[in-house]
């Protein structure tokens, strides 16, 4: 599916990098974003290893891309998958993407699906732009639903994402005036950390 060619593009601009209590990380995430990423990976390790999420996060990032550690896919998702399942919602986003291309896993949009709702459901604009994909044409299982295709990229646009705008656009064309309307509800009513609705009343294809 062509549509979602460009889901892993966001990946490194998703990282995020929050500072964090513990000692040594925010020296981590400065030293990465200065591109020192030996320094970085020498301060982040040992911080992963203890089980600090935001530097599994990190870790993970930096054997995706091969950036001061040999590119490894495996070890990627096992990092980022401890971030994930801790409640990361990059990380999240990150799991998804590579089990809905098929990266270092089997290829399971289903499990993708799983991974982009929790970030998602986070409010992770990236996951609910690719969240909105999969309701629109239908993917991972999802029912085809314009309008919580609609919904998902009206919150991902309130979140940044240019391209969940256009997306919008597109859709809001085939669309009725009921349909619409009951999108723009559903973003309005739907509040950070709760679930996403996972059907529309309008909208089924």
């Amino acid at each position: 599916m062509t549509k979602l060619r460009g889901v892993l593009l966001a990946i490194g601009i998703a990282l995020g990098l929050q500072a964090s209590a513990h000692a040594g990380f925010a020296e981590g995430a400065t030293a990465y974003n200065n591109k020192n990423y030996a320094l970085a990976y020498k301060e982040i390790l040992p911080l992963a290893k203890a089980g600090n999420t935001d530097a599994e996060h990190l870790l993970g990032l930096m054997y995706y891309m091969g950036r001061g550690v040999p590119q490894d896919y495996k070890q990627a998702l096992a990092w980022h998958r401890k971030a994930a399942t801790k409640g990361k919602a990059d990380a999240q986003y990150v799991v998804g993407a590579m089990y809905y291309t098929g990266n270092a896993v089997i290829q399971d949009h289903k499990e993708a699906v799983t991974w982009f709702r929790k970030a998602a459901e986070q409010g992770h604009a990236d996951a609910q732009q690719v969240l909105g994909l999969m309701y629109r044409y239908h993917i991972g299982g999802m029912p085809q639903d314009n309008v919580i295709a609609y919904m998902l990229w009206n919150l991902a646009a309130a979140g940044g994402s240019s391209n969940a705008a256009e997306q919008r656009a597109a859709v809001a064309r085939g669309m009725t005036q009921e349909q619409i309307e009951e999108g723009q509800a559903l973003s309005s009513a739907w509040k950070r950390g709760t679930p996403l609705p996972r059907a529309s009343r309008t909208g089924g294809g």
